[in-house]
């Protein structure tokens, strides 16, 4: 890479001018103002082609880069604040958030355990109920912290439900610390581990300990610029230091391998799940617990997923998509490992495989059928027994159970219908329900559909899409369409109370199903990878077109939202296809595709996007990062939103994007920036953060489509 000029901030201030310059119009020519950063001229060349960068100095946490945040967190909470009646939408948002919402349990020995939230806490606490049926709160994070940023990220029980390990991180920090408590007298322990990002604990069978995978202290200090390399696998001992923790296994030689961590519900193996950045295949290798063993290598090839179900003694199970893109379930038998003993118990389908778990000597199998959820039975010769009804078309999560258990539970829900637990019982072959909310609105007011619509290629792509019934298709409903479209991740149904008061707005709530999922298996996951970006792109203009040509809505009244790889997608919107919409929602984007890798767990992403630091693979992200293709030309209105401590997706993506599209704009339409404090990538936030938020995006919305918002909402 070689290096054509820079401008630095101390070349800006030596010249005599200031790194920041008031004036930028966010709400057009006669629109207030925000701090605008000036352009530097940093250019490089990267395999023959030279590249301006003229935002890098937002990269660096300085004195003037806080300043810039600050001026742009001023302006873009002054625009917001100019809007009418935004305290009707934060009203009826809190009026539909407030009713109890309670998890699916989870049993260790003779207590189960469970969250409940009572409507607004900040936090849901969770509970334990002993074999007395006396229920008590075990750990309130609420208590944490004074404003409920310090947030509960995982929690681990051990075997016998004595003890309890959690992790809590800072301001949305993907980095966790672990302590635990005893469950029976709340007290805590004195153990703590630290430095721990992309784990959980996971307890030994005797309950003595816990095996986890850490990466070392950042050694710059900056946790949102220092990479993320060499993740260890330790084991450390209830009652001493982590100081003392024994290292398990590490992989110096390869920096960039990660270790998921499980051992065998009898305890006799440990299981590491070697992931290569966010690939979704992985490698294999285990250890017996039984005996001083080495770690034995099972899968060593980077060929497909294995996720690891349970085993019978020497004979492992896998849910894996080897030669099966949606699917299929495994036996190994690890003393006889070659890969022509694998032998299928069960086979692939047209509906891809969710998640297996074995419970009641049983493989239970949450699928999707055309994105919608399914549950089945299988017995452990793969022989289908039943398949579950379920209460409607939604989402299945799940299912929740052990193997020497006779039932299991699982969570139902749909764009209209609040989680709600059942508990499926083998001897009778039938789910009751377990727990159900008790909601303020009606399901029945409101319409969900499923259509299906042609992308650019032809390729058949599926939509939900919700709204209040009486809504007439008269081309002039405010319309939010949501998407994400990558990592393999399903966009199943989901329940939100803030879409609900979206609909009570009258509006219409989109989401489409791109390539890059994984709702129709590994297959469409890959259609939307490396090279392939593009499909994901134009998967959702269609959506948009189908929209605009069914009469839901018209370009004035169309939004577009997506958070982190959704938030490339709204800047790939942006830059390709501004017209189609009156208003873009970028949310914790990658927005910079030949630098994200460059930034703490960035690299694990050249897995999914590639990496511009490789000259093949240049210029296919060239060809989208939303931040090398803004042009000056006229923008519909935009909103970039960010968090101060994400230290996922950094927020120099949207630092940079933002000031470039603040440049950039030639329309009237406003550019703000909505940057949260004390908040990361959106994981932990509090209930009232979440509301806010919410109620920030439908209010610049109904702004930018020229609408009034009532002030009331029912």
């Amino acid at each position: 890479m070689k290096l054509k000029s820079i401008l630095t901030k101390q070349q800006l201030l030596a010249a005599g001018l200031s790194v920041l310059v008031m004036g930028c119009q966010t709400k057009g020519v006669e629109g207030s103002s925000a701090a605008m950063a000036i352009a530097g001229d940093t250019i490089e060349t990267l395999h023959g082609v030279e590249v301006a960068d003229p935002y890098r100095f937002l990269e660096v946490e300085s004195a003037d880069t806080k300043k810039w945040v600050k001026a742009q967190q001023i302006s873009g909470q002054a625009y917001l604040a100019g809007i009418d009646n935004k305290q009707a939408i934060v009203d009826r948002i809190t009026e539909l958030w407030d009713y109890e919402k309670v998890s699916a349990p989870f049993e260790h020995g003779d207590n189960t355990f469970y969250y409940r939230n009572n409507g607004l806490q900040a936090q849901s606490v969770l509970y334990v109920r002993g074999e007395a049926g006396v229920e008590k709160a075990v750990l309130d994070p609420n208590l944490l912290s004074s404003d409920g940023t310090v947030a509960l990220s995982s929690v681990a029980v051990s075997g016998d439900g004595k003890t309890l390990a959690y992790g809590t991180s800072n301001s949305g920090s993907d980095w966790q610390q672990w302590q635990f408590v005893d469950v029976d007298t709340g007290s805590p322990l004195n153990d703590e581990l630290k430095w721990i990002k992309f784990s959980s604990a996971v307890w030994d069978h005797d309950n003595k300990g816990v095996f986890y995978a850490r990466y070392d202290a950042p050694a710059g200090g900056n946790l949102l610029a220092d990479v993320n390399f060499n993740q260890k696998v330790y084991y450390h001992k209830i009652g001493t230091p982590q100081s003392q923790d024994t290292l398990v296994y590490d992989r110096p030689q390869n920096k960039d391998w990660g270790f998921g961590i499980e051992v065998t519900e009898k305890g006799d193996y440990l299981l590491l799940s070697i992931s290569q950045g966010t690939d979704s295949r992985n490698r294999f290798f285990y250890k017996s617990l039984e005996q001083n063993a080495d770690v034995v290598e099972l899968i060593i090839d980077l060929e497909a997923e294995y996720s690891f179900l349970g085993n019978d003694k020497s004979v492992f199970y896998f849910k894996t998509d080897l030669a099966a893109p949606n699917g299929r379930v495994i036996a190994i038998d690890v003393n006889n490992s070659d890969k022509q003993n694998w032998v299928t118990i069960i086979p692939e389908s047209v509906d891809p495989i969710s998640n297996v778990a074995i419970i009641n000597d049983h493989f239970v199998i949450s699928s999707l059928h055309d994105v919608l959820g399914k549950l089945s039975i299988y017995n452990m010769k793969g022989e289908l027994t039943e398949d579950v009804v379920l209460p409607g078309k939604g989402k299945v999560a799940g299912p929740y159970g052990k193997r020497s258990k006779d039932y299991f539970y699982y969570v139902f829900n749909s764009y209209v219908q609040p989680q709600t637990t059942y508990k499926f019982d083998f001897k009778t072959g039938k789910s009751s329900l377990f727990t159900e909310p008790k909601i303020s609105f009606d399901p029945n007011d409101y319409v969900s559909e499923q259509v299906f619509y042609n992308s650019k290629d032809g390729t058949r792509i599926p939509m939900m899409i919700v709204y209040k019934k009486g809504l007439k298709k008269n081309g002039a409903n405010p319309t939010l369409l949501y998407a994400y479209g990558g990592f393999a991740i399903s966009l199943t149904p989901k329940f939100s109370p803030a879409n609900i008061a979206w609909m009570d707005l009258g509006g219409v709530y989109a989401v489409p199903n791109l390539r890059g999922g994984a709702e129709y298996g590994e297959s469409w996951h890959q259609a939307g990878m490396f090279d392939k970006k593009q499909n994901v792109f134009d998967d959702y203009y269609a959506a948009a077109e189908y929209l605009l040509e069914h009469k839901y809505t018209n370009t004035s009244k169309l939004g577009a939202y997506g958070r982190s790889n959704g938030g490339l997608l709204m800047g790939a919107t942006l830059t390709q296809r501004p017209e189609l919409f009156a208003a873009v929602l970028p949310a914790v984007g990658v927005l910079d595709m030949l630098r994200f890798q460059k930034f703490t767990i960035g690299w694990a992403w050249t897995s999914e996007y590639g990496n511009a630091d490789i000259a093949e693979q240049f210029p296919a992200l060239m060809a989208y990062s939303p931040y090398h293709n803004v042009t000056a030309r006229e923008y519909p209105a935009t909103m970039v939103m960010t968090a101060d401590h994400d230290d996922r997706v950094v927020p120099l993506h949207s630092f940079k994007f933002g000031a470039m599209l603040q440049a950039k704009q030639r329309g009237n339409a406003p550019v703000i920036m909505r940057i949260e404090s004390n908040a990361g990538h959106g994981a932990g936030k509090p209930t009232s953060m979440k509301i806010d938020e919410f109620a920030d995006i439908y209010t610049f919305l109904f702004d930018s489509f020229g609408l009034k918002i009532p002030a009331k909402i029912n």
